[in-house]
């Protein structure tokens, strides 16, 4: 699967080139992630530009997307991936770190960011160069991101549990506020493992819902099911 890629209903990602592969983090995140009136949206740490390319099948044909990609082979692949598509007209890939990146104010910032711990062992030097924080941390994602916001911006993000106090934390110092929370649960009966955050600098009361992936009787759960339909071939 990782050689061939992944092929969805409108579009095809090669991801051979880029450490971290087609995963159901970027899915969830690209098929959740409120567009609302967002006209101009940036991907930070596109990959193989999964996420945009998402969100360009879910918004309007005026809507911009720029998927940002410090790794200059991932950035290649994606720029690929998106000339393949039926949304090239509209996405952008620009090789670069977010540290240093100079745009005009975006509506919409996402992010499927790097959260592992330096220590944690892997099995290949690019994949943990992709997922390590020292690449991209939570306080550099969100203190970036709030400069590259429009005043009435939102971002959003997934990570895992472990991260969820310092996210908010991070938001907050950045005058960001949690304005909704999906907790990811895998498998029916179990804890959440990752979360689904949307943060705005429009302080407002926060959404607390639930994505059960599976259910206890080897099925979707419902809200994964619509989430995903309109992406899975067999969905």
């Amino acid at each position: 699967m990782a050689g061939r890629g992944f092929t969805f209903k409108q579009f095809h990602i090669n991801h051979d080139r880029c450490a971290m592969k087609v995963g159901t983090d970027g899915i969830l995140l690209g098929a959740w992630t409120p567009l609302g009136r967002a006209r101009r949206i940036l991907d930070v740490g596109t990959g193989s530009g999964l996420v945009a390319l998402m969100l360009a099948q879910r918004s309007e044909p005026g809507v911009r997307i720029t998927g940002l990609e410090l790794d200059a082979a991932a950035a290649g692949q994606a720029r690929d991936n998106v000339a393949d598509s039926p949304w090239s007209g509209r996405v952008e890939i620009v090789e670069g770190a977010l540290q240093r990146y100079q745009a005009a104010a975006f509506d919409l910032v996402v992010s499927n960011p790097p959260y592992f711990a330096h220590g944690q062992p892997f099995d290949s030097r690019a994949r943990a160069d992709a997922r390590h924080t020292g690449s991209l941390s939570l306080a550099e994602l969100f203190g970036h991101g709030k400069r590259l916001l429009a005043e009435d911006g939102r971002l959003c993000v997934i990570l895992p549990w472990q991260s969820l106090d310092e996210a908010i934390n991070q938001a907050g110092f950045n005058d960001l506020h949690l304005t909704e929370k999906q907790a990811v649960i895998t498998r029916e009966g179990r804890s959440p493992g990752r979360f689904l955050l949307q943060f705005s600098s429009i302080k407002n009361c926060t959404y607390v819902g639930e994505i059960v992936i599976n259910t206890e009787k080897n099925d979707h759960g419902d809200i994964y099911k619509q989430m995903v339909a309109d992406f899975y071939l067999k969905m």
